[in-house]
């Protein structure tokens, strides 16, 4: 499958909590963290998810948010993913920020240049990637 979204994380569904109208499935990875997504119930139903479903999330990279120091911090974000910046591309205005998660999956943010030097990212430090579970899209192989 080719798509523009730049993240592509795959797992296994953890959890499905069913609502009248819409869903909460969560998508453990390889590395234990887990990724919460908000669907129709009628997408639940389509892509046959249930517990021990393969799926796959994908993820925009202007949808996510760099945080460098979480402690004493709450966030309204369901998905927080701990990892290490593995790359910074700067660009004239944007740079492209990938960490690496501890199971080897990378994900990919785009945010202001201003922004990678204010949080001090560089190669080797640690990051998290905060997103809205409302921003991921669940697909599963046909």
């Amino acid at each position: 499958m080719l798509t523009s979204a730049r993240n592509q994380l795959s797992g296994t569904v953890t959890a499905i909590t069913r609502g009248a109208v819409n869903d909460e499935v969560e998508i453990g990875l390889a590395d234990g963290q887990a990724i919460v997504a908000i669907v129709t119930h009628s997408s639940t139903e389509a892509l046959g998810l249930r517990i021990g479903t393969p799926a796959f999330a994908l993820l925009k990279a202007s949808w996510i948010i760099l945080l460098t120091d979480t402690a004493g911090i709450k966030l309204s974000t369901r998905n927080q993913l701990a990892g290490t910046v593995a790359s910074v591309t700067t660009g004239a205005v944007n740079a492209e920020v990938a960490l690496t998660l501890a199971g080897g999956d990378v994900i990919t943010a785009i945010i202001t240049n201003e922004s990678v030097r204010n949080l001090g990212l560089t190669v080797g430090a640690k990051a998290s990637a905060a997103f809205k579970a409302a921003h991921v899209v669940v697909g599963v192989k046909a």
